[in-house]
């Protein structure tokens, strides 16, 4: 196997009145690398977790991240309240879907409301997964944390030196 592939970027796309989105193309390598059981003319499967529900965004993970994640949850003592959670959050409030021949998915109304997507979706990469969020929602949230974040630290503080176990 090559090199393992991750999630890289943002966009905005359009959401059509069906719900139908279009995947960054990037995305839609990612995920066919994540898919077992994808070859050359088949279309990828990925997973939609939605559960939480003080995400205001939607979680996706490719078969074999959403794998590992059963596994660390199949782990749990089973009956535990932690692994009954983490059934719930990852299992039961999750949705596997695919990509259409032309790069598209659809967003199940339900989910759509979950978050307020309308008209348009915003794809945040995530390094092994990646976020689908209303536009304004991620920049009114997620983008100002991220900005006041760094805000708040020293003007000559490198966030690299967070990779190196530096911490702050």
């Amino acid at each position: 196997m090559g090199r393992r592939l991750r999630f890289r970027g943002e966009s905005r796309h359009k959401v059509d009145t069906k719900g139908r989105v279009s995947i960054p193309a990037s995305f839609r390598r990612v995920l066919e690398q994540g898919d077992p059981d994808w070859t050359e003319g088949l279309n990828p499967n990925f997973v939609i977790v939605y559960g939480d529900h003080r995400r205001k965004y939607l979680e996706c993970f490719t078969i074999q991240e959403m794998e590992a994640v059963e596994d660390k949850i199949s782990s749990k003592p089973r009956g535990s309240q932690e692994r009954k959670l983490l059934e719930r959050l990852y299992s039961t409030q999750s949705m596997t879907t695919s990509v259409d021949e032309t790069g598209r998915i659809v967003l199940p109304a339900k989910l759509r409301a979950k978050i307020g997507i309308s008209d348009e979706a915003y794809f945040a990469s995530n390094v092994d997964t990646f976020q689908i969020w209303q536009p304004a929602t991620y920049e009114a949230e997620e983008l100002a944390q991220t900005e006041e974040y760094l805000d708040d630290l020293p003007d000559d503080f490198d966030p690299a030196q967070l990779l190196d176990g530096a911490g702050l």
